[in-house]
Formats: structure tokens, sequence, C-alpha cells
């Protein structure tokens, strides 16, 4: 790999042939583990005789290697002497460089080098950068250089800053200084010779350019650097100069911009508010991420009030309380760039923030576990006070939320242009949910007042409520300002629910208002529909059906005053009305089939996928809500997915609220859903398909809709269900996170289809029984509670001739290890741990419950066919005779007992073990005592009634109302079981008394087995009255 054979391949790669780009690019992919690639790259791409776009693949490559290989973690490590002439040449390179691009990317990879080498490997790092900085601000030949230096600073501080690393973030600190009083320099000098230009005038309008570019490159460091270099900026001297000029050069720049009519050229207008912005978002930073510093820094509180004076400004010039035809609102821009945020309304957004994390210092501050010092813990304090006095005292608190609800919560002209423009969207962006609310003026101020309001309830509540008063009539027509006050209301309903008769607003004034037809009476049809998706959640005993009534009027397209705005908006507030756990369905009934059929309309009429989502997502909570209730309306909601499914396409979020509501619907259904099986079925399986590109976004809502399906579905099934289930046994191989659910779907089948399902028994065990030395403790639950479910299905279902077939699967697995010697063979390990004992003592390698488990199955099968346990456990374990095995196992077995802390778990390997008695053998004769102990205990626990009945032997009293299929599957299974059909007392009796007279009879098994029984174990053992 020479220069020229890198360049070659450089210029295939950046060319426009297809062919030449893919083989180019898989040399280079071939050669960037090569040692020396990297320093041939940036050799390269020092040569500015070279074209621009070999240049910039160059430093592209250079990068990317850098991110992959410089780590000394990375394998295939780039070696230390290329390191070395990689950092010797990329700070002059990059200085010098003319194109802004390339030197973009060179500061980008600097930035990543710094970031894995400062302090340890490369402690200059820094400040020969910075020294590359002071010389350039030093000398003005080479202005380039200047700049160029202040973006490899500004990458290199953006990267150390984001730093996880503690030791990182420590050594930006301690190199904090030293920057700041380099840049520092720079920046004031380069601001006062650009204003000294816009305020006197002069020749050198270039060098007045170059200089607000510079000025602009420092701020965005400094920014940066103040927030990551302190973490008490108040303390230092440095960082309290450098905030003081801010805060005079805040104030200074503004008054060049503030005016629209300004005589500045666009360009350098731009350059200023650009300032702005970086300085903004600097008292933004700091106030949340260095609370107490901000509180503390000189004339903070100043600075907060200033921000006010902007925002009144900034509601003074484009907000609006006249009412403005809708005709007029699209004919008017209200002053303002569709494509461009004035600087007023951003400086006012950031106010509005600034003035939310204040309150928050105050009310909510930040928690944390980091060790405070007594010095921290009395600034805080400080902070904290000094807020509260000067900042939010009871007058600015309701000054400020006067001006939100009057002056901030009222609509602009453009928001209203967009409101007939661009309605689905200005909706979608109104309703915006996560941080959105940061990007909107009138979104923030709503934020900021319900933070006043619950902090300052006292205080605000009344005035509040006269200002609602004195609109809250159908007389006052001023609609504008009553959607501003409305919405101050909806926004306090958790403040005011004990003190605002809502109720009678709702019913004397919102009612009525509702359908009142006049000019913009649309936007408090809007706003009602919010207001009551505030109150219903927080506010009990309002007038239900009236609120139905006003929702199923608001989603009436015949009327005029409803456009899509107010339909949409009713659409999604319905949902927070039906929501609330008060709902009953008997008062909504009435209007739930209007309510539905124009619900499902308006989202064949929306377009945004977001949108119909919302929409859907609301039908879904009604037929959640109003339970079998739906039936009457299922096939209107039914007949409405299969098209919007086809409709969605690619939208897989749209898919899955489809999904989500067809399994309410079946929810709700209960067994007549199964005349819904031909629409449903094929939606399953075109998202469960394993080798479908849908199953990756649809595969867990598909399967949630599945096992729903399963659960309602009543015996027989169908084909077409049954045939599904095949498409579960890839999950099984690939123990995916859809294994758990995979499981319960295989439970669900079983109980629904046994036959079936034990005719597949091989297919569901051979890859699941692997899956029991991998899997935690609940994974291997499932797999155990399926395997015991299919032994009771084979003896429900076929007696033992089932499951002596089931047993041979069980016995031996073509290709993989069967259950059963899985089984043993854990049990046997955990026996020989169990021998032994002191320092050298074995950790069992079963967890108590998986052995509870397996004996659980042991137990199963003993109880159902001693002899064919007996031939299964010699077929498991060939090399061992039966005998030693079942004396190794039936230790393990005895002693697990007193471990079992379930009943009916405990019970059942009691009935497993005694009814080994009718095999005669030896094994289990010699061990009587032990027996009896298990049952004296097992006995005593079960039947605790003095009557001495057991308790676990239950009688079927049919289901209960609201039972589903599958609930009275397992309550067949249940009460089929021999855990509660069989009394233990006469089981233990009758095993015992065959055992007697298998012996030769009473002496004979006196003197060969209970002579061997401790005298008062017999006693004790003797009073349960079975022996």
């Amino acid at each position: 790999m020479s220069t020229e054979t890198l360049y070659r391949t450089l210029a295939a790669a950046s060319s426009t042939d297809q062919q030449q780009i893919q083989t180019g690019t898989s040399q280079l992919q071939n050669w960037e583990r090569r040692p020396g690639f990297c320093t041939l790259l940036q050799s390269l791409f020092l040569d500015t005789s070279l074209p621009t776009e070999i240049r910039y693949l160059c430093i592209i490559q250079l990068k990317n290697a850098i991110d992959k290989y410089w780590r000394k973690t990375a394998t295939r490590t780039i070696k230390k002497d290329e390191k070395d002439a990689i950092r010797s040449r990329c700070i002059d390179c990059g200085l010098n460089e003319p194109d802004f691009r390339l030197a973009k990317q060179n500061a980008l990879m600097i930035s990543k080098i710094v970031r894995y080498e400062f302090p340890h490997d490369w402690p200059e790092a820094v400040t020969s950068i910075v020294s590359h900085l002071r010389s350039a601000s030093q000398f003005s030949t080479f202005p380039l250089r200047l700049t160029r230096a202040l973006l490899i600073l500004l990458e290199v501080t953006k990267e150390l800053s984001t730093a996880r690393i503690q030791r990182t973030r420590v050594s930006l600190q301690s190199a904090a200084p030293a920057v700041l009083q380099v840049l520092g320099r720079v920046y004031v000098d380069k601001v006062q010779t650009w204003v000294n230009f816009l305020k006197k005038g002069g020749n050198d309008e270039g060098g007045a350019l170059e200089s607000i570019d510079q000025s602009l490159l420092a701020i965005r460091v400094l920014r940066r650097l103040l927030i990551a270099g302190w973490e008490c900026p108040n303390r230092h001297t440095e960082v309290q100069d450098i905030w003081n000029i801010l805060c005079s050069h805040f104030e200074e720049m503004l008054s060049f911009v503030k005016d629209e009519t300004s005589p500045l050229h666009m360009t350098v207008r731009r350059l200023i508010e650009k300032h702005l912005r970086q300085i903004s978002k600097l008292h933004l930073s700091l106030a949340r991420d260095r609370p107490a510093g901000f509180a503390l820094l000189p004339s903070s509180m100043d600075l907060a009030f200033a921000y006010w004076n902007i925002m009144n400004l900034f509601s003074d010039t484009s907000g609006t309380q006249t009412p403005i035809a809708p005709t007029q609102a699209i004919e008017s821009d209200g002053g303002v760039d569709d494509e461009y945020v004035s600087i007023l309304e951003f400086l006012s957004l950031k106010g509005l923030l600034l003035l939310r994390a204040c309150a928050k210092m105050v009310f909510n501050p930040i928690q944390t576990f980091k060790y405070q010092k007594a010095e921290d813990k009395d600034e805080k304090s400080r902070a904290k006070d000094l807020i509260k006095r000067t900042l939010l005292n009871e007058n600015f608190v309701r000054t400020v939320m006067e001006s939100l609800v009057i002056r901030f919560f009222v609509f602009r002209p453009k928001d209203l242009k967009e409101w007939e423009e661009e309605p689905e969207e200005w909706e979608r962006r109104e309703e915006g949910e996560g941080d959105v609310w940061e990007f909107s003026v009138r979104s923030c101020a709503e934020k900021l007042f319900l933070d006043l309001m619950i902090n300052f309830k006292t205080l605000l509540t009344q005035p509040l409520l006269h200002v609602f008063a004195g609109v809250a009539n159908l007389q006052t027509s001023d609609t504008l300002l009553k959607d501003s006050i409305y919405g101050a209301i909806g926004l306090s309903a958790p403040v005011l629910e004990q003190t605002l008769d809502f109720n009678k607003f709702l019913t004397s004034t919102l009612g009525p208002e509702v359908q009142i037809q006049g000019p913009q009476y649309n936007i408090l049809r809007r706003r009602a529909a919010i207001m009551l998706g505030q109150w219903l959640p927080v506010k009990e005993g309002l007038n239900r059906p009236l609120v139905y009534q006003i929702f199923q009027h608001l989603l009436d397209t015949n009327d005029p005053s409803n456009d899509q705005v107010v339909r949409v908006t009713a659409g999604r507030q319905l949902k927070n009305v039906i929501d609330p756990f008060e709902f009953t369905v008997e008062p909504f009934e009435p209007y739930a089939s209007t309510i539905l059929d124009r619900l499902m309309a308006l989202i064949q009429e929306v377009e945004l996928g977001d949108t119909k989502m919302a929409l859907l997502n609301t039908i879904d909570v009604i037929v959640t809500k109003m339970e079998n209730n739906i039936t009457p309306f299922a096939d209107q909601i039914i007949s409405l997915l299969p098209p919007l499914w086809d409709q969605a396409g690619e939208e897989y979020l749209m898919k899955q609220s489809i999904l989500g509501i067809l399994s309410a619907l079946i929810t709700s259904l209960k067994q007549s859903s199964k005349r819904y099986h031909p629409l449903v079925l094929p939606l399953i399986h075109s998202s469960v398909e394993p080798a479908s590109l849908t199953s990756v976004y649809l595969l867990e809502d598909a399967m949630d809709l599945w096992s729903t399906i399963l659960s309602q579905t009543p015996a027989p099934i169908s084909t077409e269900l049954l045939s599904l289930a095949q498409n579960l046994f890839p999950m099984f191989a690939t123990a995916s996170d859809s294994l758990r659910k995979a499981l319960e779907i295989s439970d669900l089948y079983i109980l629904l289809s046994p036959h079936d399902m034990l005719a597949s028994a091989l297919a569901i065990l051979s890859p699941l029984v692997p899956l029991l030395h991998t899997l935690k403790r609940e994974g291997q639950g499932a797999i155990l509670g399926i395997a015991e479910l299919l032994i009771q299905s084979a003896l429900l279902t076929g007696g033992v001739d089932a499951l002596t077939q089931l047993t041979s699967h069980l016995v031996y697995s073509p290709g993989s290890t069967a259950l059963l010697p899985i089984i043993l063979s854990g049990l046997s390990d955990t026996h020989i741990a169990h021998q032994t004992t002191g320092p050298k003592r074995h950790q069992p390698p079963l967890d108590p419950l998986v052995e509870t488990d397996y004996l659980t199955i042991l137990s199963r099968l003993a109880l159902a066919s001693p002899a064919l346990f007996v031939q299964a456990v010699g077929a498991s374990v060939p090399d061992s005779d039966v005998e030693g095995t079942m004396k190794w196992l039936l230790t393990e077995w005895l002693g697990h007992v007193d471990n079992i802390g379930h009943p009916e778990r405990k019970k059942l390997v009691c009935l497993g073990l005694t009814s080994l008695l009718s095999t005669g053998e030896g094994w289990i004769l010699s061990r009587l005592q032990e027996l009896m102990g298990c049952w004296m205990e097992i006995v005593a626990e079960v039947c605790e009634d003095e009557d001495g009945r057991d308790s676990l032997v239950w009688r079927d009293e049919g289901g209960g109302e609201g039972e589903t299929a599958v609930d009275g599957r397992r309550r067949e299974v249940a009460f089929r079981d021999p855990v509660h059909t069989m009394e233990l007392k006469g089981f233990v009796r009758e095993h015992l008394q065959g055992a007697i007279a298998a012996s030769g009879g009473s002496e004979v098994f006196q003197a060969r087995w209970v002579g061997d029984v401790d005298r008062d174990v017999l006693v004790e053992f003797g009073k349960l009255g079975i022996f």
C-alpha cells in the first residue's frame, strides 16, 4: 500500500461510477486495519494540491478509523508511533486549512483523539490549542489561523464536556481557567471590534464581519466551557468577570436587533441574533445544571427580570387580544417569518424556561447522592432564599400569572393562519407530547403557569377565579380572551377541583356555549373538549351524560363550526374522559353508537399516522371500558380495521394500535369473538412469521392478541387457529425475547386442544428442554410447567396409554437430551452436593424452586403409573441399576419435602412418593420411617379443620360470572387433579394396606419393615388413625 495506490483507491471511491465506488470502498475497508494506513491518509489530506473531494474523503476515512482503532482496547489498535505522527501534524494542518468543510472534519478528528488521550497520553493537547489561539489572536496577519483555532477548541470542548468518565471531566475543569483567560480576551476584543464598527462606522467592513464570525465561535466555546469547567461558577472571580461582560453584551446586542425596522443588513442581523441565542442558552444551562451557582452569580436576578421585559415586548408585538376573522388571519403573517423564529420569540421561550428553572430551584431542587460540603448546603439555602425574596415574591408572581393568561395563552395571527391552512398538522403539534413544549412559547407558558398555580395556590386561586367569573357567561363574545382563560382553568383542574363548582359552569355555560354559531367559536369548541379532558379525571360527580352529549356534538361533521381541529381534538380528549376509574357504561351507552360512528369516520378522514393512532387509542379505551357491552358495536369497529391495516403499509405503530384494539375487543366479546377469527388470524400470521420483516415490529403485539384469542376461544379449536401453532416452534429454538410469551401461548394451546398438542409434544419439548441449562429460574419454571401440563393432559384425554406415549418423548429426544435424563442428572448432582459438609461443602447446582419443579414432574409420573415411572427412570439412567438410582433419588426426594412451601406442591410430592409403595420394592419400603414423617407433616398441614377433612380436596361448583373460556378449562384441569380429588389420609391408608397385603400380611410387614421404625415415630403416626 503506497501513497499512489491509496490515492487511486480514494479517487475510485469518490467517483460517480457505482462499480468503482464499490471496489474502492471495499479496498479501503480492507486497508483500514493495516499499519500506516492512517498516516498515509493524513499525508494525502495535507497535500493541498489534491482535489478537494479526495482530501475530504481522506479526512472522513481518517476520522472513522480513529473512532474504531485509536482506543487501546480496540482490536488491531493503531500503533504508538503512528499515533504520535498523527498527533504531531493534526493541529498545524487544521490551523492553515482554508476550506471550512475540511477544517471542520479535521477539528472533529482532533476532538476524538483528545477524548481518548487527554490528559494521560497527550497532556499538552489543550495547552497546545490554547497556545495557538493566543498566538493567532496577537498577530492579525493570518486571521484564518484564529478562526481555525477557535473551531478546533470548540470541537474539543464539545467532546470533553460530554464525557461520562469522571477523569476526563476533572481534567477539563483543571484546564478551564487557562482556556478562559485566553478565550475571554479573544471574545471581548472581537465583540468590541464589530460593535464599534456598527456604532461609529469605518472602512474595514470585511474585518468587522470577520470579527463577528470569530466572536460567535468564541461564545459557542464559552457557553460549553462555563458549564463543564466549573462545578460552582459563582465562587470564581474569572467566571464572575466574564459573566458580567456577557450580561452587558446581552443587553447591548439586543438593542441592535429588537427593532424590526433596524437598518442592519440581514446577514449581520442574523449573526448578532446567533450571539444572543448562544448567550441565552448559557443562561438556561447554568440555571438548570448549576442552579445555586446561577442564582449567586452577580445580577442573575436582574437578568431574570430582563427576560421578563423581553417577554412583554414580544407579547406586545406579536400577541393579540383582538378577535381576527379566519380570512384576515390567512392574509396576515402576523409579522413573523414562517421559516424563521424571531429573536424575541426565541428569547421569550428561553425566559419562560429560565423562570421555570428558578421555580424548580425553590420548590423541586435536584436531588443528588453526591456528598455535599457545608459550603454547598449554605449556597443552596442562600440561592433559594434569594430567588424567593427577589424574584418569586407575591407581586411578581401575581403579575406573571396574569400576563401568562392574558398575553401568552392567547392565539396569535400566525397560529390562526396555520389552523386554517394545515389543521391536522397544527392540531398534532399543539397536542405534542414529551419535551415538545420546550419549543413553543404558549406551551411553555402553560407549564410555567401550572408550576405557579401549584406552588402559590393560596395566592393565585382567587385572582384567577375572579377573572374567570368575568368571562364565564354567554354574553361575553371575546373568544380569544375566553379561550386563554378557559385554558388556565383547565390547566388548574388539580388545584381548583375543591374550589370551583365546575358542574355548575358545565351546565349553565359550557354546554350551551358549544352550540353557539359565530366567528371563531370553533376556538371555544376546541377548548371545551380540552377542558373536559382535564377536569373529568380529577373531579368526581360531574354531569357525565351532558359531557357525552357535548362530545357527540363536537364530533358532528354537519355543524360548520366543528372543523377538523375541533373534531380531532374532541376525539383525542374523549380518551381522557372515558379512561378514569369512575366511568360506568350506562350513562355512555345511549351515545356510544353515534360517537363510535363519528370517530371511525374521522379516522378515515385524517391523513397523519399520529392522528389516526390517537383516535384508535380512544376507540381502544372505549372498547376496554365497555367490556361485554361493546358487542352491539363490534361489527362496525371490526369492519374499519382491515382496510386501515392495508392503508397503514409500513407504518407499524398504526398496526400496533390496530392489534391493541382487536385484543381489547376480543377480551370484551369473550367466546362470541370466534366469528371474527377469519379476519383476525391472517393479521396474526403475517405478524409472527419468522421470515417476515413485519415480525420485527409487530411480534409482541401480535402475540398479545394471539394469547387473547386462545383465552377466549371455546372448544373445539378451528383448523386455522391450530395451524397458527406451527409458528411457535421457531421461537423456542431461538430463545429470543418472545420466548416467555410463546410459552404462555403454548400453555393456552394445550388447554384448548390437548389431543392435538400431545401429538406435537416432541416438537414442543425438543427445542425447549436444552434451554433449561441457560434460562433463569422464571424461564425454567415456565418450561417445566409446559411439561407438567402435558402430563396432566395425557392422563385426562388418553389415560395411561397416552401417558406412555408422552413418557417415551420425555425419556428420548432425537438429536438432543430429553427432559427426564436432564431432571435426574440435575437431582443427582444436587444430591452429591448435599452429602458434602464443612469447609469443602459444595453448592447445589439446582435452585430450590427448580428442584421442586423437577420433583413435581417425577411425582406426576409416579402417581399416574408407578411401574411406568420406574421403567422411565431406568431408561433415563441406562448406566446404573434401578435400585441404586432409586435409593439416592428417594434420599433427595424425601429430604427436599421440607423445602417446599406451596401446600399443593407438597401434597403432590407426598402422593407421588406414597404411590411408589405399590411397587413392593425394598428401596421404598425401607424408607417407611421417613415416609411416616412426611405423612405426619403434610397431613397436619392440609387437614387443619377440626373434622380432619383434607382442605385441598375441592368440589367443583361451576364457574362464576365473567369466567372466560380459558378460566373454565383451567378450572376443569384443577378439579380433576389428584391433588384436589384424592383425600390424603385415605390415599396413604389404601397404599399401606396394599403394601401389607403384597408383603404377605401384617405380621410379615411388621417384622420386615415396621420393626426398623423408631417407636416414637410409630406412636405419633398411629395418632393419625391411618395404620
